[in-house]
């Protein structure tokens, strides 16, 4: 082959190359620009903003030309989102609903399901509250109205009535409880309600010494304490029992050992569902949170990660 002829195959080639690239390059159609907005930001359940919005920071990070926003709302209005296409990408408690998963199908979307983490739900109280030990049945007499009074469930008690602060009517500790706990039946006593974030019902707790708050445990953690087995002071977080009978030694707070060895009673999981037709930025941030550095984050948020490795080692205390 002389140079000649070796020159033009050259340039025919870079010319197809060229053509082929340019044919490949998404058009500016309707469509287009509807997936272009709806892979601009992800939805999830605001009590889970704590540890997307670090997660989301990595992922992004040294990043120039990708971007992908969080928008934090309740969890109903999240996967309403993600079904009228509003988005590709949201964080609940739940699984999509057989009905749900066959109306994407139906529409030629391929729906997936990809679990992220297990959280404790935490039952949260005033400092001044000397009873900081609740049963799982004396808990869903509150929820359902049977029990309204603090000396109904501890006779000492002179906190009056028990006032139930949520963070959304419509958010995912709500329905988890109506759905796991009282069997699909909603709240109706007057003394449960709700504000609208996790960070108010800690507020509200703080304030109101005859208060019970029900919220996510990330947003316990003391951020000073690096090995999440404290939570933060101006609160006290409830020890819970499966039992009948709730003391010190058989009721336990949402720390992850007690999450991972089945001793805290109220865990929820956490769902990235995912409906995008291609791989763009929220699947690749899906899938971010189940690599391991996305569940190192979850980790040291103080939620128990699906598949990071957890080692369990005995602690001796030298009292002498």
């Amino acid at each position: 082959m002389n140079r000649n002829t070796f020159n033009i195959i050259i340039g025919l080639t870079l010319i197809l190359g060229l053509f082929l690239s340019c044919g490949n390059k998404p058009k500016n159609t309707k469509a287009e620009q509807d997936y272009q907005k709806a892979a601009r930001y992800f939805v999830a359940d605001e009590s889970f903003s704590p540890i997307l919005n670090e997660a989301l920071d990595v992922f992004l990070y040294k990043s120039i030309l990708d971007t992908l926003e969080a928008k934090y709302t309740n969890e109903q209005d999240a996967v309403k989102e993600l079904m009228a296409l509003k988005t590709w990408l949201a964080f609940t408690t739940r699984d999509f609903t057989a009905k749900e998963r066959q109306n994407l199908i139906d529409r030629k979307y391929l729906p997936r399901t990809i679990p992220i983490a297990y959280d404790g739900l935490a039952i949260i109280v005033n400092n001044t509250n000397p009873d900081t030990c609740i049963t799982v049945k004396d808990f869903k007499r509150i929820l359902k109205g049977e029990v309204t009074q603090w000396k109904d469930l501890y006779p000492t008690s002179k906190l009056g009535n028990i006032d139930v602060v949520f963070d959304n009517p419509l958010s995912s500790t709500v329905r988890w409880c109506v759905d796991s706990l009282l069997g699909g039946k909603e709240f109706s006593a007057p003394n449960i309600g709700a504000v609208n974030t996790s960070a108010a019902v800690i507020d509200y707790v703080e304030r109101h010494n005859n208060s019970l708050g029900i919220i996510g445990s990330n947003w316990l953690n003391d951020s000073r304490d690096t090995t999440n087995v404290t939570f933060k002071k101006n609160i006290t977080v409830m020890k819970v029992s499966k039992l009948d009978s709730a003391t010190a030694y058989n009721s336990w707070r949402p720390y992850q050992y007690y999450i991972y060895n089945g001793n805290y009673p109220l865990v929820r999981t956490i769902y990235a569902l995912l409906n995008e037709p291609r791989s763009g930025l929220p699947s690749n941030f899906a899938h971010f949170c189940r690599l391991p550095k996305g569940q190192l984050i979850i980790q040291k948020s103080g939620l128990l990660p699906i598949q990071a490795a957890t080692n369990v080692r005995p602690v001796y205390v030298n009292k002498e």
